[in-house]
């Protein structure tokens, strides 16, 4: 029988750019996720999503599996790149865009 955790970890493996937001990004709900989901859509690769908020076992869970407190949270290539104030500062910088294709191209490599 699979747990919360097998099914976070699931989750993570199966998506190069997997974020764990508040919401879903046509409409977050909360400034975090916005900011988050604003500079993923800028950056133009896909991205999968799980709305903690309608997934209360994931948004409990999460926190310990990832050890990051917070959401959202952006995992590309199965890592945990960070929550909003991380991924705006990558946007920013463009490594964000660099990131996230490396991961898209590892995925369709695969």
């Amino acid at each position: 029988m699979s747990t919360i955790e097998d099914t976070i970890r699931d989750q993570i493996a199966k998506h190069p750019v997997l974020l764990y937001m508040k919401g879903v990004p046509e409409m977050p709900q909360c400034g975090f996720s916005a900011k988050a989901v604003s500079c993923l859509q800028a950056a133009g690769v896909p991205f999968a999503y799980v709305n903690v908020l309608a997934a209360p076992s994931i948004r409990e869970t999460l926190p310990s599996v990832s050890q990051w407190p917070t959401f959202p949270q952006l995992f590309v290539g199965g890592e945990l790149v960070g929550g909003s104030d991380i991924v705006s500062e990558l946007a920013a910088s463009g490594e964000l865009k660099t990131l996230l294709e490396a991961a898209a191209a590892g995925q369709a490599q695969g």
